[in-house]
């Protein structure tokens, strides 16, 4: 019995040993790999974000891309660790990417277009944009979303293929943007008084560039008023603060002047039946 287990001892225990220090040894190549993806990762965003010649939009994708790459070194280096043939398995690998891929097309269509979107770059990160109507500043364009949040600081993840197929209108792209305004007066009023009034209070606010020329001019003889449009431009910037005070100074400037700014109202004639 004891010259069995004696045999058995000399038999098992070198296997033991050497799958042991081959366990042992994927393990630790496993917490090294996975502390190197993200250190590396790190470093990535970090000198990526403080070169000038890297946009701001590229610095989470490259960042991401380079974790990825060392995990899946780091996998093909742990089942080479059991004396598995690595290349055997990058071909079933690429064999299951092509299955996985025709059946998640939709997922994958995402993917393509934050690629179109990291190379054509319509907007970038911190720009305020309109993406098929829904407004927001970006935060992040991912491999699957892009990530915005509203003016009002709600939290938006728009799928890339939606953003890509989507009218995208970028607030940010010119350093100069025109306000549209437009106020009604009474057909009783003096128009070329009020256009004057309204040409005045343009002239005394600096945040309003010289050229291109403020326009003021009638469009519309309405149901109920005569309508101003005032179109002065500025710094993108000062949008929306200029359009505030111009609404709020010539609602002032017309009650101290005796211009009315009329509310919608119909006439009724009444008829009486003989």
């Amino acid at each position: 019995m004891g010259e069995q287990f004696s045999e058995y001892s000399e038999t098992l225990v070198p296997i033991a040993v050497d799958h042991g220090l081959s366990v042992l040894g994927a393990i630790l190549i496993l917490i090294a790999g996975y502390i190197v993806a993200n250190w590396a990762a790190k470093n990535v965003r970090i000198k990526a974000g403080k070169s000038s010649a890297v946009d701001d939009t590229l610095v989470p994708i490259f960042a991401q891309t380079t974790r990825v790459f060392i995990i899946i070194v780091t996998i093909l280096a742990v089942l080479a660790q059991f004396g598995v043939q690595t290349t055997s398995i990058v071909a079933v690998i690429g064999a299951s990417a092509l299955a996985v891929g025709l059946a998640l097309q939709g997922t994958l269509s995402n993917v393509a277009a934050g690629v179109m979107l990291l190379i054509l770059r319509p907007f970038k990160i911190g720009d305020a944009v309109s993406i098929g109507g829904t407004m927001g500043v970006v935060d992040a364009i991912n491999l699957f979303t892009t990530e915005m949040h509203s003016f009002d600081n709600i939290g938006i993840s728009m799928p890339n293929s939606k953003v890509w197929g989507a009218e995208i209108q970028n607030l940010n792209r010119f350093e100069t943007r025109r306000v549209d305004m437009e106020f009604g007066i009474g057909y009783g009023d003096n128009m070329d008084k009020a256009m004057s009034i309204i040409k005045d209070i343009l002239n005394e606010d600096d945040r309003i560039l010289k050229e291109p020329e403020p326009l003021i001019a009638i469009s519309n003889l309405g149901d109920s008023s005569v309508d101003i449009r005032v179109r002065p431009w500025t710094h993108r910037s000062n949008v929306w603060p200029l359009r505030y005070d111009i609404t709020k100074k010539v609602k002032e400037k017309f009650d101290a002047n005796g211009i009315s700014i009329p509310f919608p109202q119909r006439d009724v004639h009444l008829f009486k039946e003989k």
